[in-house]
């Protein structure tokens, strides 16, 4: 018996809304790129769920990288500036973003940002907490980059495989946790694969600063 309900092509509820919508956010985005590429800024839109790592690896990369570019940071949560706290240390631009109940950031919030930074070359954009939202929003970025962890399940590759066919790099961060959680790391990169062959992957452990470097050198940083 077939129990599997897939939602077809315009079954969704306001189907024009939303086509119209992300319509008019890929026009911002291309806006956003325009804008970057004039002021010579190189940004990341850096994408993953809640806790995966993508602020320790921001701060980590920020330390390695601050002797050789101006960065600032957008911190994008639903409610809070836990983030955006983390990162003053740094002494970096931030600028935070609340989305409210939005799990994405987008376009146009993106464009109100950027006319907050006065003087960055590079910038890291920490999108919401969401594998599944931010990849049909676009937000004018050079790169993007989905964080997965261990924690989150053997299967995340191929549960959520249109952020990563979205990314152009996929780090898989807390490796010392693999054997404990019982997670193949060869199998983790072999279903990204599967998903997007020739993706770039790099593994780390964002809490002991393991594997930044070759996350900077896929960035072509």
């Amino acid at each position: 018996m077939d129990d599997i309900i897939e939602i077809g092509e315009g079954e969704h509820l306001d189907i024009e809304l939303e086509l119209d919508f992300l319509k008019e956010n890929e026009r911002l985005a291309r806006e956003n790129r325009d804008y970057l590429k004039e002021k010579g800024i190189k940004a990341i839109d850096v994408m993953g769920s809640v806790g995966s790592g993508k602020t320790t690896l921001i701060e980590n990369m920020v330390k390695k990288l601050k002797g050789k570019y101006r960065i600032g940071v957008i911190a994008g949560d639903l409610t809070t500036t836990i983030d955006r706290d983390r990162l003053a240390p740094l002494d970096i631009e931030t600028v935070q973003v609340n989305t409210g109940k939005e799990c994405h950031l987008d376009a146009r919030v993106i464009r109100k940002a950027l006319q907050k930074f006065e003087d960055v070359d590079l910038l890291f954009i920490e999108n919401v907490g969401n594998l599944i939202c931010p990849i049909d929003f676009p937000l004018g970025a050079e790169t993007r980059m989905v964080v997965i962890s261990v924690t989150e399940g053997a299967y995340t590759p191929l549960k959520h495989p249109y952020i990563f066919l979205g990314s152009d790099l996929a780090i898989i961060n807390k490796i010392d946790l693999a054997q404990a959680v019982e997670i193949s790391m060869d199998s983790i990169e072999k279903d990204i694969r599967k998903v997007k062959p020739g993706m770039k992957i790099v593994r780390t452990n964002c809490k002991r600063g393991e594997g930044i470097k070759e996350a900077i050198e896929a960035l072509d940083l």
